[in-house]
């Protein structure tokens, strides 16, 4: 929770980097809170079958879009590449596991030119 709420305080800090559990603990929570709120949403009956979206999962959606797009990009920074790369989940399959493998690599020790380290 932590992490997650660690991301949040960033909200729209594109610069620096991230660690890999301060990436995929805000996926994991994320992943709970959608599950969570569609569940809501089928409750109260707010779920669109024509959108796939009910109200409070894309007002929570909407809310966390820049943080996780500046979690994303400092995760790319911490394995020393540029957040441009994020673009390329825009390309059909290949462009997702790209970007997957890229997520699950290790940082680039030391500094680099995004900045210090963030496991030291």
């Amino acid at each position: 929770m932590n992490w997650y709420l660690e991301v949040l305080k960033k909200y729209a800090e594109f610069n620096g980097r991230a660690r890999r559990c301060e990436y995929w603990y805000f996926i994991l929570f994320n992943m709970l809170m959608v599950i969570g709120l569609a569940f809501i949403d089928g409750l109260t009956g707010t779920f669109s079958t024509k959108t796939g979206f009910g109200l409070f999962g894309g007002i929570y959606s909407l809310a966390v879009l820049i943080p996780g797009i500046a979690v994303s990009v400092r995760r790319l920074h911490d394995t020393d590449r540029s957040g441009w790369w994020w673009l390329i989940a825009f390309v059909p399959i290949i462009g997702i596991i790209v970007l997957i493998v890229f997520m699950v690599q290790d940082s680039k020790p030391g500094d680099n030119r995004f900045g210090p380290n963030p496991k030291t």
